[in-house]
C-alpha cells in the first residue's frame, strides 16, 4: 500500500509541475497577444495591458510554490484515526 501511496503522491506533483508550465505559456501567450492589440490599437498610449500583466502573474508564485515548494507530509494513520474518532464524537 505505501507504493501505491507514494506513487498517487508522485502523479500528483508532476500534474501540479505540469499546471504550472501550462500556465507560463498561456501567461506569455495571453499577454502578448494583449500586447499586440495595445501596439495595433494605441501604440504610445496608456499601457492598458499591465492590468493583465499583474493580473495574471499574481498566480504565477502561488502556483509556482505549490507545484516547488516544500511538499507537505501526509497525516499518519494514527492522527486520521483520531480525528474519525474525534468527528464521530467518541473522543
Amino acid at each position: 500500500m505505501a507504493d501505491e501511496d507514494l506513487r498517487a503522491r508522485a502523479e500528483k506533483s508532476l500534474k501540479k509541475k505540469r499546471d504550472f508550465w501550462q500556465y507560463i505559456g498561456v501567461y506569455i501567450g495571453v499577454n502578448a497577444l494583449v500586447t499586440g492589440i495595445w501596439f495595433i490599437t494605441t501604440p504610445g498610449g496608456y499601457f492598458w495591458p499591465v492590468w493583465v500583466l499583474l493580473g495574471m502573474g499574481i498566480a504565477i508564485p502561488i502556483i509556482g510554490f505549490d507545484a516547488y515548494g516544500p511538499v507537505r507530509s501526509t497525516p499518519s494513520e494514527d492522527k486520521i484515526q483520531a480525528e474519525m474518532k474525534r468527528l464521530s464524537g467518541e473522543g
